[in-house]
């Protein structure tokens, strides 16, 4: 049986931040970090992708290339948490104990919870795609590319997602695409979410509601999608007040699928209620397990889950373990900021970044609620080399 004295759940945005923070310590603690991937994803850059911007082999990485330097890799998965004796098992069988234990496992996709979804995402000629996984998210620019009329359908669950702008981003591209193609007056453009609204803080939502205008996009709220038939081109939405089922028809549909906390710590002490690793949401420290830390996609952070967020959250997390390792009380709090790209055609973008209680907590000296050039340059050229160059590196900034 291994121990560890800070073991690292996950290799994603998350992980590999805390990890090369910590050993970036002028008195580093020994890290190791136990993920199975052998390759590591800048994801946000898939919207980019799936509108024919970017080949999706920019977006790949060798995970081994950003383990941080000085820290060990288990390349297993987790099976199991058992917190009250400082415990992990792995799919292996193994078992590791731990001084500090770190989660930061992300958020599963569950292709599965939409009915027909699994068998016919990517799949040409189905007119079913995703921006959501490396394998699907180049079907999304040849559907967009080849529909010359027809219905295009965008949805959004009703159950956290990464990225919370990313669906209608997607649909902002393919309304522009189709205009400069001279074709968009062809093409009945719906979009609908399981949920009610465009945005969560007013000030980019009144902005946003614009766009929507602008592009001509019909929006349906709480109409959550059910099941896909891609033989008949047909997708059923239910209703989330009345419970009833309608069916669309599609020439393409564009699905965000339901996601949510991983199995493997939904079923685990570690999980709140509500399945994600239930933690104090300033210090980022386990309300129930003082040694157990979590941040990222598959915490109870009341906020947006968006590497944006990881990249505030990475910093408070390894101040708040260097501090716990020592025997101090923890420093560090995080106000729940987060930051949402969104970008509204080829070369434009609002920049929506607030905090917890959905206020505006704006980096730049002008109305970020404003469509601007700059700020999808920034999204898609600076944000990915700072990803790379900088977070994953533990660099703050």
């Amino acid at each position: 049986m291994a121990h560890h004295e800070v073991l690292i759940v996950g290799g994603g945005s998350a992980g590999l931040a805390v990890g090369a923070m910590l050993r970036n310590q002028a008195n580093p603690p020994a890290v190791t970090i136990v993920d199975p991937s052998e390759k590591h994803y800048y994801q946000p850059i898939w919207t980019l992708v799936g509108a024919g911007v970017f080949p999706k082999e920019i977006s790949e990485r060798e995970e081994a290339d950003y383990i941080p330097p000085g820290a060990t890799w288990i390349k297993q998965a987790v099976a199991t948490f058992d917190p009250d004796n400082n415990a992990i098992t792995l799919a292996n069988g193994e078992t590791h104990t731990y001084q500090v234990l770190v989660v930061t496992a992300g958020i599963q996709i569950n292709w599965d919870a939409v009915d027909g979804l699994k068998e016919s995402v990517g799949k040409p000629g189905t007119g079913v795609c995703s921006n959501y996984a490396f394998e699907t998210v180049e079907s999304t620019w040849a559907n967009i590319k080849s529909l010359k009329k027809g219905t295009a359908i965008f949805t959004e669950p009703n159950t956290p997602i990464k990225c919370g702008g990313a669906p209608q981003k997607i649909t902002y591209l393919a309304c522009d695409h189709w205009r400069r193609s001279n074709v968009r007056s062809k093409i009945d453009v719906q979009f609908c979410k399981g949920g009610v609204g465009i945005f969560a803080v007013k000030k980019y939502a009144d902005a946003l509601n614009k766009v929507l205008e602008r592009h001509g996009i019909h929006t349906n709220w709480n109409k959550n999608l059910v099941a896909v038939d891609a033989n008949k081109k047909e997708a059923v939405f239910q209703d989330l007040e009345s419970g009833d089922h309608t069916s669309m028809s599609f020439d393409m549909i564009h699905v965000t699928p339901p996601q949510g906390p991983p199995n493997f710590i939904k079923n685990s002490p570690l999980a709140a209620e509500t399945g994600w690793v239930e933690v104090d949401k300033h210090t980022t420290q386990h309300t129930r397990y003082a040694n157990v830390f979590s941040l990222g996609d598959c915490s109870n952070l009341p906020t947006s889950k968006t590497g944006a967020a990881i990249r505030k959250q990475a910093p408070t997390t390894t101040a708040n373990i260097m501090a716990f390792l020592a025997g101090q009380e923890l420093p560090k709090q995080y106000n729940g900021y987060t930051s949402c790209p969104l970008v509204t055609g080829y070369g434009s973008l609002i920049l929506a970044e607030f905090d917890y209680d959905k206020q505006p907590m704006e980096s730049f000296p002008f109305n970020q609620a404003e469509e601007r050039y700059s700020m999808y340059a920034l999204k898609a050229y600076a944000l990915p080399k700072m990803y790379w160059h900088g977070m994953l590196r533990g660099r703050e900034f």
